[in-house]
């Protein structure tokens, strides 16, 4: 059984087909799933999905896209949303230099104050960070000194040199379907070394469709096949990996029942 630990089931593509997108991750083996919120806007939606689909879970979170429309959230509503039983995570937050869609001093605000959320619920950070390796890696060694936090890089592109940082302040690397395109070879690099331990796979879907499914929406079933073309890439059975990252998924989100 594997967990689909990063995906967005009331996005557009999967939102519209939302049961039997599920019914088809049940049958490809997927045992759990976690939606991840964006927007405030999506915060209710979200977890009604998890509220009812037991084997759904949901955070709550602002990506960096969204900070500039979203000031009002600090850490105290982060807080407050995160204590419902199915809210499992605090984010996707983070840096996002490549779209630069909303000012950087606002990313870094909203960032920090996704942490502090984290550190004082206990819950994981969940981080997306591109093109904003430095930052990124200078606000969590930052933050870290005020006190520890647990979290995840999900949907990791970034160097070698960052993973290595990430996981010395104890963060698990999430790799997506991006590791089966035949473009990814720094990133094939990274996976392929980084300890069974820290390990987890996620579909960021309805995005990132991995290798067969290019060009089509992405969905949490296809976190079968990125798992499989992991282990081949580790030179680790399907079943060791899938044991793993699983167990590696509740050791991290410790709220999952």
């Amino acid at each position: 059984m594997l967990i689909d630990s990063h995906c967005h089931l009331n996005y557009k593509g999967l939102i519209e087909d939302q049961e039997n997108v599920l019914e088809r991750a049940r049958a490809a083996g997927i045992d759990l799933m976690l939606n991840i919120a964006t927007r405030e806007s999506e915060w209710d939606a979200v977890l009604d999905t998890a509220i009812r689909a037991p084997d759904v879970w949901a955070t709550v979170g602002i990506h960096p896209h969204e900070a500039d429309e979203h000031p009002h959230v600090d850490t105290a509503k982060l807080v407050e949303r995160a204590a419902h039983p199915r809210v499992v995570g605090i984010g996707e937050t983070g840096l996002d230099y490549y779209y630069d869609h909303s000012d950087r001093d606002r990313q870094q605000k909203s960032f920090r104050a996704h942490i502090a959320a984290s550190r004082e619920t206990g819950l994981p950070l969940i981080v997306h960070t591109r093109d904003a390796e430095e930052d990124t890696l200078a606000i969590m060694r930052d933050e870290m000194g005020k006190g520890a936090y647990p979290g995840v890089i999900h949907c990791f592109t970034a160097s070698g040199t960052f993973a290595d940082a990430a996981m010395e302040l104890g963060f698990y690397i999430s790799i997506s379907g991006i590791v089966t395109f035949k473009s990814a070879k720094d990133l094939q690099e990274t996976a392929a070394r980084l300890p069974l331990d820290r390990l987890l796979v996620e579909t960021d879907s309805p995005f990132l469709a991995p290798v067969p499914h290019r060009g089509r929406p992405c969905e949490p079933a296809f976190v079968a096949d990125t798992a499989r073309f992991l282990a081949t890439l580790r030179g680790e059975s399907i079943e060791q990996l899938a044991a793993a990252t699983s167990a590696n998924f509740r050791t991290l989100f410790k709220k999952v029942a």
